[in-house]
Order: C-alpha cells, then structure tokens, then sequence
C-alpha cells in the first residue's frame, strides 16, 4: 500500500492506495498513522510513502481543476461487515457533484427510506472521502451536519462543486 499527500485549498489531502491503485482511504489529513487506522484490518497494510499515485493522483488534481467527475472512475476498496453499508457507499458515489442530497435523501437512495440513522453511519464509517463523497449529504434543512474532516472542510467541498457545476 502507498500513501501520498496532495495540497489543496481545502488543507492537505492524504491518500491510501493499494498497489494497483485502489484507494482504501482518503482524508483532509496528514496523519498517516490515523488515516490507516480507519482502514479494515483485512486491507491493513503499512503504507509506502510516493509522492505520486499515478490514476488516482491525476484524478484529483482533475477534480480541483473543475473535472468533478474524475473521482469517479478511481477505484476504491472498502470492507464493512454488512450488505447496507457497501450499498450505501456505492450510492453515495452515484450522487452527482453540485446537488447536495438529505440524509432521508440518501437513505431512499440507497433502497431503506426508514433507515436514516444507518444513512448517517455509512457516511461516518466511510474511510474513503472525496472519492465515496459523504460531503455530499447534508441535514433535513440543508445545514451542514459533522463531517469527519471538519465542517470547514465540507463547506469547501460544496461550494467548489456548486461553483463548478453552474
């Protein structure tokens, strides 16, 4: 596994991929050793540092150009320990940059309307930010609700997708 760090304007962007490219995680971080921590312990492995991950770095430096649609070919490589939340996270990268969706939104999506709170753990279990984009989902009444990177973070996210999908 390797693990890059990439700056951008939201703050430093640390990866986790395996060797054919797969991302395991993502955050707005740079602390390695708490990145690989989210990551499941079968897919656990002691990253490599590389300052370039080929697909998955050119992807991102895409989507920060205004291409919001290059996340979503990289490959990412999460286990979970239930049907739901592979679902939802599978879900989650079919909500489109720029339309925000509720919680009750996503849980509807992702086929178990009555099911918000198991919505709302997919999002804080995803290790894979950016690339599983649970900045995307928003509360009931559009307000930003936590984000594991900070809401900061999340408020930046939205609006460069909101601004570049105008």
């Amino acid at each position: 596994m390797y693990s890059t760090t990439i700056a951008t304007p939201a703050g430093p962007l640390t990866i986790l991929a395996s060797d054919a490219g797969a991302v395991r995680a993502a955050g707005f971080t740079t602390d390695v050793a708490g990145l690989l921590s989210l990551v499941h312990p079968g897919l656990r492995e002691e990253p490599r540092p590389r300052p370039d991950l080929g697909p998955v770095t050119a992807a991102v430096a895409s989507y920060l150009d205004g291409d919001l649609a290059a996340i979503d070919e990289v490959p990412v490589e999460q286990h979970t320990g239930g049907e739901f939340l592979a679902h939802a996270w599978e879900t989650l990268r079919e909500v489109k940059p720029g339309h925000p969706v509720t919680y009750t939104g996503f849980a509807e999506l992702a086929g178990r309307p009555g099911a918000v709170r198991a919505a709302a753990t997919a999002c804080a279990r995803n290790a894979a930010a950016l690339f599983v984009p649970c900045h995307r989902v928003v509360g009931t009444d559009g307000t930003l609700r936590g984000y594991r990177w900070g809401l900061d973070v999340k408020k930046w996210l939205l609006a460069h997708e909101r601004n570049t999908s105008s």
